[in-house]
């Protein structure tokens, strides 16, 4: 009798212990805190409200829209603005080599743009507008001339932009344009830039720098690209465009000391000079990675000090 109880009691025991061990490793979830809740509602609610991006198809435009010729000339200005506005273009080089598909695609997307102007730029040191953003890249990545103010070029591209921007409201956030500099830019070795230049961005590029075609494989040194003054012609710029859109279909496979590499190798190389160095940034606080003559120079000698052209990115 008395091992009939004492096999019971074990058999209690056990369950309970079974019970202990099995409550130790399986624990059930609490049910959400008001606090939770209202979290994930927000994020939900921040999610819904957060602007899609607006796809823009050149076809779809009105037949009747007051500004149609002016739009499709704004388009083919920015689509091929080395053939459109030769006389204007330095370097073999479009709006498309940079914001591909004349800033419709993805890629340093220009839709909406008009959200964004007027600005303050420092590089300026003042308010711009629209007008002035876009001889801005002319005399600088196109390394060529601005358009007079007046002039039918430079009315059809702000048409071609005001029609692509119709869906952005001004001052609207667009997260499929934010930047994608690199804040943190790892100090570049140049021959390893070089490597990875002649292994994966010569089919486009050419072993040269001097491109396949503005659209296609765009210049990215020599006399026929972009000059020291243009945007990409800063380390933190140049790597992190490398980093977020190259190689074409294998985005975002690079890593920072990768996109250094490269952005170091390809402006090291020999381009236009700007004669403006000294008037940029006006009011002061000068980035340090502006890939200057001196310093092409100096990487080329041996003797360019990384760490003071990166002394605000590390």
């Amino acid at each position: 009798m008395k091992s009939v109880v004492a096999a019971i009691i074990g058999i209690f025991i056990s369950i309970g212990l079974g019970v202990g061990v099995y409550n130790t490793f399986i624990s059930v979830d609490p049910a959400p805190t008001t606090e939770l809740v209202e979290q994930k509602n927000a994020m939900a609610l921040a999610q819904e409200r957060e602007p899609k991006f607006p796809e823009i198809n050149m076809a779809d435009i009105p037949k009747d829209h007051e500004k149609l010729d002016e739009i499709i000339y704004g388009y083919n200005l920015v689509n091929e603005t080395h053939v459109y506005a030769e006389d204007k273009v330095g370097a073999n080089l479009s709006c498309t080599s940079c914001h591909a598909g004349a800033g419709l695609d993805t890629v340093a997307s220009l839709v909406g743009v008009q959200a964004d102007y007027p600005k303050y730029i420092a590089r300026a040191g003042d308010i711009v507008t629209i007008e002035k953003r876009i001889n801005g890249c002319m005399v600088r990545s196109m390394n060529g001339k601005p358009f007079e103010a007046d002039s039918k070029e430079l009315e059809a591209m702000v048409a071609y932009f005001d029609y692509i921007s119709e869906d952005v409201e001004p001052g609207q956030k667009r997260p499929w344009a934010k930047s994608v500099d690199l804040k943190q830019v790892p100090t570049p070795n140049v021959q390893d830039g070089e490597q990875l230049f002649n292994k994966s961005c010569i089919s486009c590029h050419a072993a040269d720098g001097s491109g396949i075609g503005a659209n296609t494989g765009p210049a990215l040194w020599g006399e026929t690209s972009f000059n020291d003054g243009a945007g990409l012609a800063r380390m933190s710029k140049m790597a992190g465009f490398i980093q977020a859109y190259m190689p074409v279909g294998q985005e975002m496979t690079l890593t920072d000391q990768e996109s250094s590499d490269l952005a170091a190798y390809i402006l090291t190389q020999d381009r236009p000079e700007w004669g403006k160095h000294d008037t940029d940034w006006p009011k002061g606080d000068k980035p340090s990675d502006i890939m200057t003559k001196e310093r092409r120079e100096q990487a080329q000698n041996g003797t360019i000090d990384w760490a003071e052209v990166l002394v605000d990115y590390q």
